[in-house]
């Protein structure tokens, strides 16, 4: 281990971007570990829409950031019960992905605490059959990037309600998360630790194997992290507009009027197709309707703003 950088800040935005700093100045033949600790937030595979993986309106209301990272695999939930760990390294000259490599650090950390933990046949690690670290790496000139989470103390309550959603309703060209009993480190150790006591305990396992030293950021890195942070990582383009294609339903019936469903093709964030389905009558022609909504978004603004000037009626009537 060539050098090591230990983040203090908890904005997954920032956090990100410095990642991505870092890879892009790796030297040859270098390795650099990058540890960060993120505020409650939800991390977004590169190829995957966020109305598909989460709730955006409710994460908002709650404070819950949403974020897209530039590597393949699923959403994760994060908070300051989380510990993010990162290698960044040589390729080799390889073309191929080795998850297990870069995840038997924490194996080996956690067996030095009496817990026995074993990297799965996908990309997660896992006590007693349950995940609590899921795996990600990106290929880039050359070079590898692994990340990975360990949910060592959080709000696992958060977790099942931040990233749920009915499965039924939204359909897409994107990667589905594979869901995964998850646990917290903390409940299996035999003794106390605090998640800086085992990110100082993982860190010295490493460096007893691969010696290096902290690097402590330059004002250049610092400039050259902002700049990025604001163009890239922290911008409704990269987080939502990045998405790939879906199709949401929304369904609701009205009394009087029927059943009436909203099929909502999402492209780029925003929406380009919307076809009103369902039994019910109505006295102008729904395709009038559903042509003001293309081209903005599917939150309650561009709703509002597609709605604009539309005079609202309940003359109509159900089929029979």
């Amino acid at each position: 281990m060539n050098r090591v950088v230990v983040s203090g800040c908890g904005n997954v935005y920032r956090n990100l971007t410095l990642e991505t700093r870092l890879l892009r100045q790796l030297h040859d033949k270098e390795c650099i570990l990058y540890l960060w600790v993120n505020d409650r937030t939800i991390v977004l595979g590169s190829s995957q829409c966020p109305w598909l993986e989460c709730r955006p309106k409710e994460c908002q209301s709650q404070g819950i950031a949403i974020a897209r990272r530039p590597s393949g695999g699923g959403a994760v939930y994060q908070d300051r019960g989380n510990l993010n760990f990162t290698f960044i390294t040589d390729a080799d000259g390889s073309s191929t992905l080795d998850m297990k490599l870069f995840c038997e650090p924490v194996v080996r950390t956690l067996a030095a605490l009496g817990v026995r933990a074993e990297v799965n046949g996908r990309n997660d690690i896992t006590i007693d059959g349950k995940k609590f670290s899921g795996n990600s790496q990106y290929l880039r000139q050359g070079r590898v990037m692994h990340h990975g989470t360990i949910m060592f103390d959080s709000d696992l309550s958060v977790v099942g309600e931040a990233l749920r959603v009915d499965p039924t309703k939204i359909q897409t060209k994107g990667i589905r998360s594979v869901r995964s009993r998850v646990t917290n480190v903390a409940e299996h150790l035999p003794e106390r630790v605090t998640l800086p006591e085992f990110r100082r305990i993982l860190l010295e396992n490493i460096l007893r194997e691969n010696p290096g030293e902290e690097y402590p950021l330059t004002p250049d890195d610092l400039a050259a992290v902002e700049k990025l942070r604001t163009e890239r990582y922290a911008t409704w383009e990269w987080n939502y507009g990045k998405s790939p294609a879906c199709t949401m339903l929304r369904r609701s019936r009205v009394d009087g009027c029927g059943l009436i469903e909203a099929y909502i093709t999402v492209e780029h964030g925003l929406i380009s197709v919307v076809a009103f389905k369902g039994d019910f009558f109505s006295a102008e022609e729904p395709e009038e309707l559903a042509a003001r909504f293309v081209g903005h978004t599917t939150d309650r603004a561009g709703y509002t703003a597609a709605v604009e000037g539309v005079e609202a009626r309940t003359r109509c009537t159900s089929a029979a």
